[in-house]
């Protein structure tokens, strides 16, 4: 039995993941900032995906780092001592408007805290539990990142990408890989909220070259094999899974 820990795991694509890996026999620890959310999650996979419990939930603000200092001393209390896969999902975009200097400024730092800091204070944090060799890091990007669009949170995706190619470099002598997915438009998730309308639906669709959305279980297995054994020799690469949306981009 594995041990995945994933970030943003209760919605959308991080539950999907967890799912995933939670049917093929591995342990499931979710994190995330809304605990009822997680639960929710945890029975559904107690109930529906796996016939033992697989999934377990620790609330965290993954960017405080006295949060993240709590997440050691939890998977310590539960005798988690080595990690196999840690999926860094946690993310989203300040959408706000903003106008003045003060307002720019505060969307830039938050949007690079939610998705860059909450990676690296992660990884940081359980890197010495990792296994050695053998471990998995896969950090989810956006397809915002490589297409000219999402200001602020583009560039935070960005550079998990630059991220993701220094921490290969620096684990793969351990033998743990570190890759990224690069999601094009996936529906069921919080992540567009009320701002996605049929039509911006169907916008997003007609740039694939397959027809339809991205599923998160369409992340979910890229996931799945990028954390298996047969992908042990794939490490600082970026995958895109967008239907077409975009071709070939590092």
């Amino acid at each position: 039995m594995r041990y995945v820990v994933i970030s943003g795991g209760g919605t959308g694509i991080g539950r999907a993941i967890a799912e995933r890996h939670a049917a093929a026999g591995d342990q499931v620890i979710l994190l995330g900032r809304r605990m009822h959310v997680l639960e929710q999650t945890v029975e559904y996979i107690g109930h529906s995906i796996a016939k033992a419990p697989r999934a377990i939930a620790i609330p965290a603000d993954l960017t405080r780092v006295d949060d993240v200092e709590r997440l050691k001393a939890t998977l310590d209390d539960k005798k988690i001592t080595h990690i196999d896969v840690l999926v860094n999902n946690a993310g989203g975009a300040d959408v706000r408007h903003a106008e003045t200097l003060s307002d720019i400024a505060e969307q830039w730092i938050q949007d690079y805290k939610t998705n860059v800091l909450t990676a690296v204070l992660l990884t940081s944090a359980l890197r010495s539990r990792l296994t050695r060799p053998g471990g998995r890091v896969i950090n989810i990007s956006s397809i915002a990142a490589v297409q000219g669009a999402g200001d602020s949170y583009a560039a935070a995706k960005a550079g998990i990408l630059g991220w993701t190619y220094s921490l290969a470099t620096e684990l793969g002598p351990e033998g743990i890989t570190v890759n990224a997915v690069v999601p094009g438009y996936i529906e069921n998730t919080e992540f567009f909220g009320d701002r996605m309308t049929p039509e911006r639906h169907q916008r997003l669709v007609n740039r694939t070259v397959v027809g339809r959305a991205g599923r998160p279980s369409d992340i979910a297995e890229t996931v799945f094999f990028l954390a298996s054994r047969e992908a042990e020799y794939i490490t600082g690469q970026v995958l895109h899974v967008n239907g077409g949306a975009i071709y070939g981009r590092a």
